[in-house]
This record gives structure tokens, sequence and C-alpha cells, in this order.
């Protein structure tokens, strides 16, 4: 077997796709198509199912991949050694984030940190659902507490401190009442959002120890990322109750387009927390992007 070959697959099947591949790997995406066409020839096996819309490995290309992305990443870590002798480091650093994250997290740490560090590429893939960083390709994660796995190394990033606010513009307000308890909340237009998979997150509410959650009838539902734009519109426009993280919602309630509601009630939450797998070598990008949270210049 041609190592470039197995490089090929791998890369192609990290990316979703041979464009993003070549793209990453600075190659034609005609010369990784025909490496991974002549891997499947010699294994006398399909890998990949293409389509002209996405590209996913078969079951016999996911089993591929799991055995060579643990030696993929051995042999990126022997050559990432050779770091240590440049006055600064250089190299790919990939991160996973949710689109909460990329909004409000990684602007004000990413900016200072590729300004110090030059030579280093970001690649950042938003992705709400969590995934499993090694299988894609991935260096590192941005999550919150409750989402990471017990072997992971973590790191805060950005505000240690969120909340949930719930807002309407003040049109809507006029005309359908001030809520003055989360309850009250039930029989109001509301604009929520849903994860990937389909399931809707209830809105939940905090006051002198008491919780609450509410699951209320949604006017306007959207999945996350650029679609909770439309529902912070939708919410400007006047067409309905919305509750989402305070940084989000932040430039409308400061420009009065938006009202705050219950603001006793808002949740506090910690916040983010940068991941990775403790059980492996520290590429250098990735090492001294940790080094440079630890040292808190960019941890907010």
């Amino acid at each position: 077997m041609e190592l470039n070959d197995l490089a090929a697959f791998v890369s192609v099947a990290r990316a979703g796709g041979f464009r993003d591949a070549a793209r990453i790997a600075g190659v034609s995406a005609s010369s990784l198509s025909v490496a991974v066409r002549r891997l499947e020839a010699k294994l006398g096996l399909r890998l990949l199912n293409r389509t002209t819309r996405s590209v996913a490995p078969t079951e016999a290309g996911q089993r591929l991949i799991e055995k060579l992305a643990p030696l993929f990443s051995e042999m990126e870590a022997a050559l990432d050694v050779l770091n240590g002798f440049r006055d600064k480091p250089t190299g790919t650093l990939k991160l996973n984030v949710p689109s909460s994250a990329a909004r409000m997290v990684l602007l004000p740490v990413i900016a200072p940190f590729l300004k110090a560090y030059p030579d280093i590429r970001l690649e950042v893939v938003v992705e709400d659902g969590f995934v499993d960083l090694l299988s894609i390709g991935c260096d590192a994660g941005i999550r919150y507490d409750e989402r990471l796995e017990q072997d992971m190394i973590s790191v805060p990033i950005g505000p240690r401190v969120q909340r949930f606010a719930t807002a309407a513009a003040p049109s809507y307000l006029d005309a359908c009442g001030r809520p003055e308890h989360p309850r009250e909340l039930l029989s109001h237009a509301c604009l929520r959002g849903q994860f990937a998979g389909g399931a809707t997150p209830t809105w939940k509410f905090e006051r002198d120890g008491e919780v609450l959650q509410l699951d209320p009838q949604a006017r306007l539902q959207v999945r996350p990322g650029a679609a909770m734009d439309l529902a912070i519109s939708a919410a400007v426009a006047g067409l309905g109750v919305i509750h989402l993280f305070e940084g989000m919602l932040h430039p409308h309630l400061d420009s009065g387009a938006l009202e705050p509601i219950l603001e006793p009630w808002w949740q506090s939450f910690s916040g983010p927390f940068l991941y990775y797998p403790g059980r492996r070598h520290l590429p250098a990008p990735l090492r001294v992007f940790v080094d440079f949270l630890k040292a808190g210049d960019a941890s907010g």
C-alpha cells in the first residue's frame, strides 16, 4: 500500500469531501480522487460513498479510519517535535466549537493569539453536537462542563460566568403584556432553538433556589448556528419572546430594540472550556494556545 494513498483517504474522510481536503492539503481534488480510487482498487472494497453533495465513509471505510487515525496522529506528533527547533511554532490548529462559542468566545481570544503567533493557521469547525475530536481530525474543542467527558483535559476559555437572557421587542410587550413570572410565558408566542438531533431544549429559570423548566409553544423554531440570527431578528420585529445567551442579545438590549423581561429569574452558569484528550502528544499549535489561555491573556 502507498502511504500517500492512505493519507489521501484519511484526509478526504476527515474533511467530508475532496474539495475541502484538497484545500487543506494544498493539492488538487483530482489527485486525491485518483489516490482514493487506487486504494479502493487495491483493497477490492469501496471505502467512500460519493454523491454530488457529500462524501461519507462506508462501513469498511469507517473501520479503516478508526485504525489509521491513531497512526497518522502519531506520525504528525513525531514531525511536530521539529517545531521545538523553531523560533516560533508553525502548523494548523483545528478546533471544534458550538455556534454560541464561535460567536461569543473565539473572536476576543483568537485575535490576540494569531497576532502573537503569525505562523499558526487556525481552522474552526462549527458543530453543536458532541463529537469524537480525533475521528474528525480536530486537535481540541470548546464545550460547557456538563458536556465534557471525564478523560478530557479542560482549560477555561472566555467569560467565566454567563447567563441566559429573556427578552422581547417593546412593541410585542405593549401588545401582549409583560410577564411577571416565567409560567406566564406558556401563553406567549415564543421563538425557540432546536438541537441538530431534533430535541428542543427547555427554558430554564432560577430565583432564590427555585428552579423552573418550561416547554412553551414555539411560534418560530430554528436549528442552532446562523439560523439563530433569524430568531433574534424575529424577536426584534416583535414576533415573540426569545430566551438565549445574554451575550448574543447584548447589542439589541443595549440599543433598546429588545427589552429584558424576568431578569431576576435569569439563570447563570459557568463559562466554556477548551478540552482535548490527555493521552496524546500536544501539537505545538495547541500547546502554545493552551499556554496562552493559562497565562490569562485571553480567558476573559
